[in-house]
Order: structure tokens, then C-alpha cells, then sequence
């Protein structure tokens, strides 16, 4: 960037000052935009993010700046992605290439600069950069050398967040967001749903937000027979049967050990609890190499206004109680409660401790 004049380099020193001080990576992005935005002077940026849900790639708008006003979209009270990614040439030519920028002329005349933001080999979000006229050479530059200040300093963060066997996200990453999840999304759902306000799905069924606890059947024994490398290789592949059987805008989370966690969000009772025996079933099904066939016990809960540690003992609770009935299945937290299966209170067993 030598190009770059002295009265622009104070405030570029400023933004990426910024842009290194937080460790959140929606507050990261909003602070890149806000950078380029205003040493830019461009029209437009949008930052999009890509989803994959059955089998299929969407896109949705996560925010946008323009006119000098920020708009975000809250991921926790957002339906599913919103236009397909076929909708968006300029990505999939992104993608098919492995392009790191992608510049096009829109109808209307103005300039589209689409950066890609890659991650383990994925585009998992994009820049679009719309200005009225051609970017300078000193813009491109400020504009490439503060988008690779974050795709590097996003790189270090989620390197930070994953657990190093599986890459899913760890649970020191669980304890951090889960408090935060919860309250942002549960207060608004019970409210609704007193009010008869709850979103519904085509039949009327409500939509909510579920966490489950996840257990390897019989995992100690995998261990003592085959040996820890071959234990390593379970948890992998269990590890990847669960991305394959969840949407990407859903969280799954290794605890540590056998034990995972799941976020499943804006689903019905109905279709979570399809979804989550749809994965004990990939698993009962998967041929492990040497190992052969290997299970898993789930139990889950709605989430709701109760504390995260009420929420994840009760699902908890549900786990125990699946694995003290046969394993391999799937227990729900409040139909063992109604039933009268299980007191509705946290009980203390050795399966999963929480903080």
C-alpha cells in the first residue's frame, strides 16, 4: 500500500486498530465494513453469508452499509437463508475458480467488487463492494490490505474456537456463546408464544430452538479394545456424519471425550425430533473402519426462559435416561417430564459436566 497519501494513513492506522480489538465475528465484520466504507467512499457494502441446507447452497444478507447506515440481521431470530446461491453469478464463479476477487459492471452501470471470504478450504461469506465509478488503485489497495487483515485475523479466532481433533467448535466456545444465545433468543419466543405469536410452520406446528447433549454408546470399550487411535477415528467421523446431518446456521459443539452438543434452530418439535434420530440413524448405519458399527444416545429440550444451566441440565437428564434405556435412541426432555419419567429439576450424574 505505498501509494496509500499521509492523510489517509492516520485513520487507516485507527480502523485497523479497531478491527484487531474485537474477538467476536459479527462485531469483526461490522467493524471491516465501517472501515472500508468510510475510507472508500464507496455506495454499498454488503456482507453475505452462505448457507448449506438439504444438500442445497443459499445466501442471506448478514448486514449491510449504505447511505452511512448500518443494517444488521439477527442470526438468532432469522427463518431459514433466503435466495439460492445460484442467484449469485458472481459467487459461484468465486467458487468454481477459487477466485480471491471477482469485478463485474452491474446493469445499471454501477461496479461490483465481490471479495470471498475462504475458510478451511470454503467460501463461507462474501464481500460486495458496489461504487458509482471504477475504485482508484489506491482504494483497490486499502480495500485488498484491509480485507486480508481480516481474513486472517477471522482465521485466528475460529482457529481459537475449534476443537483441534474434530474441528468443531470447543467447548471453551460453548460456555462463551451459549449464555448469549439463550437470552437472545428465548425471552422473545416465550413471549410470543403467550401471546399466540410464535412463528408456525405450514401445518400451525410452532417453530422453536432446541439444544441436545450427544453421547457415544460404549465409547470407553472402542478405546480399550482397538486402542486411541482408532477412537480418534470414531470421534472424527462422528464429528462429520454430524455436519452432514445438521443445517450449517446450526451450532454443534465438542465437549470434550465422547460427548458433543448440538444447537438446532427455528424447527418444529416434530422435525427436530426427526432430525436428531435422522443422525442416531446415519450413525447406527455407518460402517466404522475396524471398529464396525457404533451408536449413539441423545437427549434434548426446547429452549426456553430458564437459566443455560437449567437448559443444559435438563438435557442432561434426557441423555441419562436413554442411556440407562437400551441406548441408541433419542429422549425428549419435556414429553419424560409429562409423562412422569422424570421430576422436572436438575439431577447430578457422571455423563456431562456443565461449567
Amino acid at each position: 500500500m505505498q501509494d496509500i497519501d499521509d492523510e489517509m494513513k492516520k485513520p487507516l492506522l485507527k480502523h485497523l486498530v479497531e478491527i484487531t480489538a474485537h474477538r467476536e465475528h459479527s462485531r469483526l465484520a461490522l467493524s471491516v465494513i465501517s472501515a472500508l466504507y468510510q475510507l472508500t467512499d464507496v455506495q454499498e457494502i454488503r456482507m453475505l453469508d452462505i448457507f448449506n441446507m438439504r444438500d442445497a447452497y443459499y445466501v442471506q444478507e448478514k448486514m449491510v452499509i449504505r447511505n452511512g447506515e448500518i443494517h444488521t440481521i439477527d442470526e438468532h431470530t432469522t427463518d431459514d437463508p433466503k435466495e439460492p446461491l445460484s442467484n449469485y453469478p458472481a459467487m459461484m464463479a468465486c467458487i468454481r475458480s477459487h477466485l480471491p476477487e471477482y469485478a463485474e459492471t452491474a446493469d445499471d452501470g454501477a461496479h461490483l467488487l465481490w471479495l470471498p471470504v475462504w475458510l478451511h478450504g470454503k467460501m463461507n461469506s462474501c464481500l460486495a463492494i458496489r461504487s458509482d465509478s471504477a475504485l482508484d488503485q489506491s482504494k483497490l489497495d486499502v480495500i485488498r490490505g484491509i480485507f486480508h487483515v481480516y481474513c486472517n485475523y477471522q482465521s485466528l479466532l475460529d482457529y481459537s474456537e475449534r476443537d483441534a481433533l474434530t474441528g468443531l467448535f470447543n467447548r471453551k466456545t460453548f460456555d462463551e456463546q451459549f449464555t448469549k444465545y439463550a437470552f437472545a433468543i428465548a425471552p422473545h419466543e416465550s413471549h410470543s408464544l403467550e401471546k399466540n405469536e410464535r412463528r408456525h410452520d405450514d401445518a400451525g406446528e410452532a417453530k422453536g430452538h432446541w439444544l441436545a447433549v450427544v453421547d457415544i454408546d460404549h465409547f470407553k470399550q472402542v478405546n480399550d479394545r482397538y486402542g486411541h487411535l482408532y477412537g480418534d477415528e470414531v470421534l472424527i467421523l462422528v464429528a462429520n456424519i454430524l455436519r452432514a446431518s445438521f443445517r450449517s446456521h446450526d451450532r454443534i459443539f465438542r465437549f470434550g471425550g465422547e460427548e458433543f452438543v448440538i444447537l438446532l434452530r427455528s424447527t418444529t418439535l416434530s422435525d427436530a425430533r426427526k432430525i436428531f434420530d435422522r443422525f442416531r440413524q446415519n450413525v447406527q448405519e455407518y460402517d466404522f473402519p475396524q471398529v464396525g458399527k457404533v451408536t449413539v444416545s441423545l437427549g434434548f429440550v426446547g429452549i426456553s426462559r430458564e437459566t443455560p444451566v437449567v437448559i443444559l441440565g435438563h438435557a442432561d437428564q434426557s441423555l441419562y435416561h436413554a442411556k440407562e434405556n437400551g441406548r441408541n435412541r433419542i429422549c425428549f426432555y419435556e414429553e419424560l417430564v409429562n409423562s412422569g419419567v422424570l421430576n422436572s429439576g436438575i439431577t447430578t450424574n457422571d455423563t456431562v459436566e456443565f461449567f
